[in-house]
């Protein structure tokens, strides 16, 4: 019973727990699958065996990003804008270009998603950020360490050059 279109790689369902929206019925039958053009998604076609109605479903990959503990304890979702808006900052007027910027971001994000925890403190999210600018623009990276390591002083600048200085010729 393979719908015609469908998926070579998709197995047809012929009797699953989706109740039918329409009756309630407990017992739908799968008429047709296919997937999506950018293979993230696949619509299932659905009968249901008891009022013969169909309806159709769509079945997505859910991803879920950990959650932020701050350092107050406080927890939030995991926001990619503003994890955005802090390379933004660190970079504002820096000649690093949107492309390199974006890329920085889905490797923190690939990097938490991999953790596979339910959870991260803002810290360490920090620190990733942290080794990306280092990696993206030494000046930017300066500029968020002073702020995210509560500089007080000069030595604490002189410190973080000399670090970024160390790394560069290793």
């Amino acid at each position: 019973m393979r719908a015609e279109g469908a998926d070579s790689s998709l197995k047809p369902v012929a009797c699953s727990l989706m109740r039918c929206p329409f009756c309630g019925h407990p017992d739908t039958q799968v008429a047709e699958t296919r997937l999506s053009e950018d293979g993230t998604t696949v619509r299932r076609r659905r009968r249901c065996t008891a009022c013969d109605k169909r309806f159709t479903t769509y079945e997505t990959a859910e991803i879920r990003l950990p959650a932020v503990v701050k350092q107050d304890g406080e927890r939030q979702d995991f926001s990619r804008d503003k994890l955005r808006e802090g390379f933004r900052r660190a970079l504002h007027k820096r000649p690093v270009s949107t492309e390199l910027v974006d890329e920085a971001i889905d490797r923190v994000v690939q990097k938490l998603l991999a953790l596979g925890e339910r959870e991260v403190t803002s810290r360490y999210i920090g620190e990733l950020v942290m080794a990306e600018l280092k990696r993206l623009d030494k000046v930017a990276y300066i500029r968020f360490a002073s702020v995210y390591k509560s500089f007080q002083d000069v030595d604490d600048f002189r410190d973080a050059i000399r670090d970024v200085e160390k790394s560069g010729s290793e």
